[in-house]
């Protein structure tokens, strides 16, 4: 089967949201075994019970704040430890704290470089060695269209998602020999429970922007992520795969 993941492990991050939860689908749905990471305990046992009763291979949980640099340093050799490998890592949980520059307080910048960029690094700087020893790996950050375009309001969150994308590709020259692959997928307006709260008006407004006329569902990420995670994809590395139903065209 192309884009057949049996045999892999992955570990995903954000594993119990909106799009977090569509990418760890994705990957069990191709063969891998998980193991799911958040900070909502609950909803990440409920989630990998789905996923062991639909897919089988004995999914796992393993509970991380990624504002605790502690818990974020023991999350590869616990993610090594269970599953016993280590070969995807997805980078997708991330925060929100908008403000307008002048009013942005300095937590709120923080609190979102911390979660959304430092916690990436940790987890990527973690996984390039027992991806090398294995010789191999897939790296996998969900970044987003406004790191490329830039938004009002959210200075934190797009310095946040473009430096993850400079950082992917720093990296990806660093491990491209090892057979280690190092990617973003940069979703466009997707639809999840934070933008269900939006009015009728609001997300009007939002699909008129749009080409597609409509946002992006969870699973369409989902799929880009499983492509990248494939061995199909093994020459493709310090790219960019843009979801976003043309709302941004990138060279």
């Amino acid at each position: 089967m192309m884009f057949s993941l049996e045999g892999k492990t992955a570990l995903v991050t954000g594993a119990s949201g909106g799009i977090g939860s569509s990418i760890a689908y994705a990957l069990a749905k191709q063969g891998a075994r998980l193991a799911l990471s958040g900070s909502n305990g609950d909803k990440l046992r409920a989630f990998r019970e789905q996923l062991n009763d639909e897919f089988g291979h004995d999914h796992v949980e393993i509970t991380c704040d990624l504002s605790n640099t502690t818990q974020v340093e023991e999350l590869i050799p616990a993610n090594v430890d269970t599953l016993g490998r280590m070969d995807i890592l997805v980078n997708n949980a991330g925060i929100t704290r908008d403000n307008l520059a002048m009013r942005m307080k300095d937590d709120e910048w923080d609190q979102v470089i911390r979660i959304n960029l430092e916690a990436s690094f940790r987890l990527m700087r973690a996984s390039a060695r027992p991806m090398m020893k294995a010789r191999g790996g897939r790296i996998i950050s969900i970044t987003s269209v406004v790191g490329h375009t830039g938004n009002p309001g959210q200075m934190n969150y797009v310095a946040a998602k473009s430096g993850l994308t400079g950082m992917s590709k720093s990296l990806a020259q660093e491990l491209a020999s090892r057979n280690i692959t190092v990617n973003c997928v940069a979703p466009g307006f997707i639809r999840t429970a934070m933008t269900e709260a939006l009015t009728d008006d609001q997300k009007a407004a939002i699909n008129g922007r749009i080409p597609m006329g409509r946002m992006g569902e969870g699973d369409e990420i989902g799929a880009a992520v499983a492509y990248l995670a494939s061995d199909e994809a093994a020459y493709v590395t310090g790219q960019t795969l843009h979801v976003n139903g043309g709302m941004a065209m990138m060279g």
